[in-house]
């Protein structure tokens, strides 16, 4: 047991988000993302967890890139709109961050899938809304 870590972050996780290294990229996913058959090397299971409590575990000890202008990815509703979870995402970065951090969505297929494809580790919710799929690239202490 560690004292002001997330229970969230089990061992293997703060793991691979320990050995992620500045401008490496974590992939959080809703439950509709193929991240197994899309040949993830590293896939986290977290069925019984919603996108956003993961991405607030994850940004409680790993900082995002502030030397690129979109470090946080989202995935596009396939009309070209945004997802129903980002708001609540944009928010948490914002606040965790302390600063606006930037977003860029792309659309589902291929461009998201294509990137999360090259992420260093993906970690896959249960979250039930769709289109939930962010990327998150790391920042340096």
């Amino acid at each position: 047991m560690l004292k002001g870590i997330d229970p969230l972050l089990a061992p293997g996780l703060l793991g691979w988000l320990g050995q992620m290294g500045h401008g490496d990229v974590l992939a959080v996913v809703d439950r509709n993302y193929p991240c197994h058959g899309r040949g993830q090397r590293r896939v986290w299971e977290a069925p019984g967890q919603s996108v956003d409590d993961m991405v607030a575990a994850v940004l409680g000890v790993m900082p995002l890139d502030a030397f690129v202008d979109a470090p946080l990815v989202h995935m596009l509703v396939d009309d070209g709109s945004d997802g129903p979870a980002l708001a609540g995402i944009h928010a948490l970065s914002r606040r965790v961050e302390g600063r606006e951090v930037g977003t860029r969505g792309v659309r589902r297929d291929p461009d998201f899938y294509d990137e999360a494809a090259t992420a260093y580790a993906t970690v896959h919710t249960g979250d039930d809304r769709p289109y939930a799929c962010y990327l998150l690239r790391k920042g340096v202490v």
